[in-house]
């Protein structure tokens, strides 16, 4: 069943200047959620983040991730998730992690939205919006009309245990005069607006799709699998120890016997010895 839990499908409107994209999380959401102590808010919070990362980042042309992260002064401090080009998710929340509350975008009450473009050559580029009330999927769409000139839509939902989210967004025109296009869009909106959390939630893709579109004519391509997937790693633990100074390295190895790092997002744990000190104070001789 991975392949319906945790995957993301395109789909096509034929005759129509309008893409689509389903996404359902469930077992990678599980493993991203579990390294935390979340209140059912902030894994609902976090599910949403994380439906929303996978849609965004399937725009992406080239190997890269989308990185979507809200900031507030609120006691969430801090919610973040990562989606990569191979649709590998990693996310976390910072703050009073047992916040509560019956609408969870409250607990980013006046926070800004940022969203961040990252290209494996190292291009970098970043987007900011204010977190004026409503829910994650309208704030997005309030970025998309001030960044792009394509209207874009979202649907979002989560459960704390599964997310799934469905986006529309306009094609560049080719099939449609000014008039028709804009028809065709409303109408496709007006549709997809029916739809319920439980059914984004429950049904299969290939089922909501019908239920929303069956009087369109609609390609659905293959599903692409989502997974957790951390990008922490031995090597980049040492290169942050390695920004401590010196003397704070050989206190803290005197005191402990090694040093230890520990990834937030995935709980992975990476121990150093004298060998994280530089060659001479590791003891080196040098000739």
């Amino acid at each position: 069943m991975s392949h319906l839990t945790d995957s993301s499908q395109r789909f096509l409107f034929d005759g129509v200047d309008v893409r689509g994209e389903s996404v359902r999380i469930a077992s990678a959401l599980t493993d991203m959620l579990g390294n935390q102590a979340y209140s059912p808010t902030l894994k609902c919070l976090l599910g949403e983040f994380a439906a929303a990362a996978v849609l965004i980042s399937n725009n992406l042309k080239y190997e890269g991730r989308i990185i979507l992260q809200a900031r507030s002064k609120q006691a969430v401090s801090l919610v973040m998730v990562e989606c990569s080009s191979e649709r590998h998710i990693r996310g976390i929340a910072q703050g009073d992690l047992s916040a509560d509350a019956d609408d969870p975008m409250t607990l980013l009450a006046d926070g800004q939205l940022v969203l961040t473009v990252e290209r494996e050559a190292g291009q970098r580029y970043q987007g900011i919006i204010a977190l004026e009330g409503g829910t994650l999927a309208s704030a997005l769409e309030d970025y998309f009309s001030q960044s792009e000139q394509l209207g874009t839509r979202f649907w979002l939902a989560s459960d704390g245990a599964h997310s799934a989210g469905l986006m529309l967004q306009q094609l560049p025109a080719q099939l449609a005069d000014g008039e028709k296009r804009s028809e065709q869009w409303s109408t496709l909106c007006l549709l997809t607006e029916t739809v319920q959390a439980d059914e984004l939630l429950d049904l299969t893709p290939e089922a909501l799709l019908f239920k929303l579109y069956q009087e369109e004519t609609v390609t659905v391509y293959p599903p692409a699998p989502i997974l957790f997937k951390c990008r922490c790693s031995r090597e980049r633990s040492a290169d942050a120890i390695s920004l401590l100074p010196e003397s704070e390295r050989e206190e803290i190895l005197a005191e402990q016997g090694d040093i230890t790092m520990t990834c937030e997002l995935c709980g992975t744990t990476y121990q150093f010895g004298r060998e994280i000190l530089p060659p001479q104070s590791a003891g080196t001789t040098l000739h």
